[in-house]
């Protein structure tokens, strides 16, 4: 009879191991050490002593190893997203890296912790222009939080989850601001806002946004960051050292460094007393308070002759900076070469006139030489598509759109919007493109999809600025830009032996990535371009 009823009881359990296995591939306990407890609700895994992230399904992704506080961690499906728009025109390609956070021992309520977005593909920093929402107001889906200067403009940051702004971690005007790191946080109930009163981001989170920031804009150089301690009132004096050997490396906070910029405070004079000896902003307000705003005054630099020199430092602005190290890349890894050819333009002239006749006939805009250099440029790179292509490590990228990129310089820096398709497109309709996206880029508020996905450049000079031939930096990851420099009237011979004429010649200069196109590739799509602008007739084929 015994021996029966253990049958009976081991069967049971047999019945209850397909249970048991689904069960399984919900959870994987990684430490016996671990008291751990699950609570599913609303699709969220909450576990004490380690963090798990839980996909759609329930499957286990990502291990998050939490070593002095628990931590919980939401199903992908419960994570609240941001999306970002141009200012004043909504798009949903971008999503800012926002974050769930539960309450903890802390005693803080569930939040979620707001990220500072990647808006384009070379964004690893960004700027806060202004907050439109303040700490404590109620933010709806659509409703604009703050407006964020990229590397190419700037761009408004919308909610889309309901909720209140508890706390803003980066205030108006913070400048490199890493892409990843915690700008704000929000709450779901409007009486937890006073909780975050003295909240700030902890180093685990501050690390999980580097990591997710070096994700999504691909490797960059390590920046240290400290975060700085709490001081007491009686330290005010600062113990002044040496200056650093030549090609010692000094740590200092990013704060602690614009703040020493900004007051000409040299920083190997200051010991730092932050972590591992790192400079933080309360050391150099007591290296100021100490000696004084005029003793750390940069000496002024000084002439031949030893006379000082009047100068003025202008900080430099974010597309500013994102420029000179695209274009420092460029100089740097692309092996340039450069093929210039003369092309006579009195019947390119002569078409653009009838043209235009008929556009102002019709009301529509005027079309200029530079859309006809588009067009052309289009044409001749469809013809020859070995000049439509991209070099990478392991292949040659060969475009089947047709995308130019046309240089607009404003008085904030310098822009390429694209006119996409350019091949197909007629010169009324790139005529009117190319003006108003230089419009936008004049008032800074193009969209990452008025400048991103080009194959090709063209930078004009010459008509604007009268420049008559130059050499143009490649646009990476391009193989190409074409330099248009100014028409000029030339004497050329006529049909007899002793007669002569007057023509009018522009002069361009094609730079090359040698890697991807070859001397005679190059050459061949000057004669593609140079026949279109000889016999513009054929544009309109």
């Amino acid at each position: 009879m015994a021996y029966s009823s253990q049958i009976i009881i081991h069967s049971k359990k047999l019945r209850s191991v397909p249970k048991l296995l689904r069960q399984a591939s919900s959870v994987r306990w990684f430490s016996e050490d671990v008291q751990s407890s699950i609570v599913k609700e609303d699709e969220i895994w909450k576990i004490k002593g380690r963090g798990y992230q839980s996909s759609q399904e329930g499957a286990i992704k990502n291990l998050v190893n939490f070593n002095h506080r628990p931590h919980f961690l939401q199903c992908k499906r419960g994570l609240s997203m941001m999306t970002t728009t141009s200012i004043g025109n909504p798009f949903s390609s971008s999503l800012t890296n926002s974050k769930r956070g539960f309450a903890s021992d802390s005693g803080l309520p569930p939040h979620q912790e707001i990220g500072m977005p990647s808006l384009s593909p070379t964004m690893t920093e960004g700027n806060i222009a202004r907050w439109l929402k303040k700490e404590g107001e109620k933010i709806s889906p659509g409703e604009v939080l703050c407006e964020v200067e990229t590397d190419k403009a700037t761009v408004e940051m919308e909610c889309m989850e309901e909720g209140y702004l508890a706390k803003i971690i980066r205030g108006d005007g913070e400048k490199e601001i890493k892409v990843g790191e915690v700008i704000a946080i929000t709450v779901e109930d409007e009486e937890d806002v006073a909780k975050f009163k003295d909240y700030k981001p902890t180093s685990s989170n501050a690390d999980a946004g580097a990591a997710a920031a070096k994700e999504s804009s691909g490797p960059s150089p390590p920046k240290k960051e400290v975060e700085e301690p709490v001081r007491s009132p009686e330290s005010k004096t600062v113990k002044q050292s040496p200056p650093a050997p030549a090609g010692d490396r000094i740590f200092a906070s990013p704060l602690a460094r614009k703040l020493a910029e900004e007051n000409n405070v040299p920083l190997s004079s200051i010991k730092g007393t932050g972590p591992e000896g790192s400079i933080v902003k309360a050391d150099i307000e007591d290296y100021m308070a100490s000696r004084g705003k005029e003793s750390t005054t940069a000496p002024k630099a000084k002439d031949a002759a030893g006379a000082p020199l009047d100068y003025s430092d202008l900080p430099h602005t974010q597309i500013r900076k994102i420029t000179a190290s695209r274009l420092l890349f460029s100089k740097q890894t692309i092996p340039h070469y450069y093929l210039t050819v003369d092309t006579c333009v009195d019947k390119l002239m002569d078409l653009r006139k009838q043209l235009n006749a008929l556009q102002e006939a019709s009301g529509g805009k005027r079309i200029s030489v530079n859309d006809l250099v588009i067009k052309a440029a289009a044409l001749a790179l469809r013809k020859v598509p070995q000049c439509n292509s991209s070099w990478t490590d392991n292949y040659i990228r060969q475009y089947h759109n047709v995308n130019i990129n046309v240089a607009v310089q404003t008085d904030n820096g310098l822009f390429v919007p694209v006119i996409r398709d350019a091949d197909k497109k007629g010169l009324s309709s790139i005529s009117e493109e190319v003006k108003k996206l230089a419009q936008r880029a004049r008032e800074n508020s193009l969209k990452p999809e008025d400048y991103e996905g080009g194959t090709f450049t063209v930078s004009n000079l010459g008509g604007p600025f009268g420049i008559k031939q130059f050499c143009a930096i490649i646009n990476p990851p391009q193989s190409g830009i074409l330099a248009v420099g100014s028409a000029e009237k030339r004497v050329i011979p006529g049909s007899g032996a002793e007669e002569f004429k007057f023509a009018s010649f522009m002069s361009v200069t094609l730079s090359c990535d040698h890697r991807v196109i070859d001397g005679a590739i190059g050459a061949d799509w000057l004669k593609a371009f140079k026949g279109y602008i000889e016999n513009p007739e054929s544009m309109l084929l």
